[in-house]
């Protein structure tokens, strides 16, 4: 359960990311806790009139039902031909801007959306920023239901212990909105080169997809609290 304060800072990244949305974009709506508290304040900015002609493509099956509730226009990632912003959260970035997401399970679709994005843009609370990937948060790795136990002894050769990650309040494991399993990996010592390790789990035949996102991220929109305030950092790549 979050604290208050916690929720002051998702609060207010979420504001600050729907400060960045203009008339007529298509966006990408992305999951997880501060990126549904940034689509209930645009819908609140689109039922008070300060936006119009908005468009949202959405990460999640999740993220799709409460746009819908909301009264956000919605696209499929298939009919459309480019996104101008693309919003999401993560589970842990680093100070190159790299980042691992997937904790909710929804990382492939995410992917794809912030691939496509002219702007991806990453909203986060203070506690998600890390010197090194993966000393803490495991690695979500998205596979095929029957090829899970050889992608954990291909992701063993490589060092890394997975786990295949089971559901709450449901017998067995997360199935993913693709109808796959998740193994969550833990690298010892981290992940020291995200851009090769991207590539080399997505070689592992079974792998649909990981939660690694490389050289992706344009801006981070980091909540924290200053004097007992919540307040916006707002890191550019340089």
């Amino acid at each position: 359960m979050m604290s208050d304060l916690q929720t002051q800072m998702k609060q207010a990244v979420a504001r600050a990311a729907v400060d960045q949305i203009h008339d007529g974009m298509v966006l990408g709506l992305g999951s997880g806790s501060t990126a549904a508290l940034m689509i209930e304040a645009l819908a609140k900015k689109l039922s008070s009139g300060g936006l119009s002609d908005i468009v949202g493509v959405t990460t999640s099956f999740q993220g799709e039902v409460l746009a819908s509730e909301l009264g956000i226009p919605l696209r499929s990632l298939s009919a459309v031909d480019h996104i101008d912003l693309a919003i999401d959260g993560a589970d842990e970035v680093d100070s190159a801007f790299q980042l691992i997401k997937g904790g909710g399970a929804c990382h492939v679709q995410e992917k794809l959306v912030a691939s496509m994005a002219e702007r991806f843009v990453v909203v986060v609370d203070s506690s998600k920023i890390v010197k090194r990937l993966n000393l803490e948060f495991k690695l979500p790795v998205e596979v095929l239901p029957n090829a899970w136990k050889q992608v954990q002894t291909n992701l063993y050769k490589m060092g890394g212990s997975s786990t295949l990650r089971m559901a709450n309040r449901k017998a067995g494991p997360v199935v993913t909105d693709q109808g796959n399993l998740v193994l969550d990996v833990i690298f010892d010592g981290g992940i020291v080169n995200p851009e090769s390790l991207e590539k080399s789990i997505n070689n592992i035949p079974g792998v649909l997809e990981n939660g690694l996102f490389v050289n992706l991220t344009d801006e981070v929109l980091v909540g924290e609290i200053v004097d007992g305030i919540a307040d916006v950092r707002h890191l550019q790549k340089e």
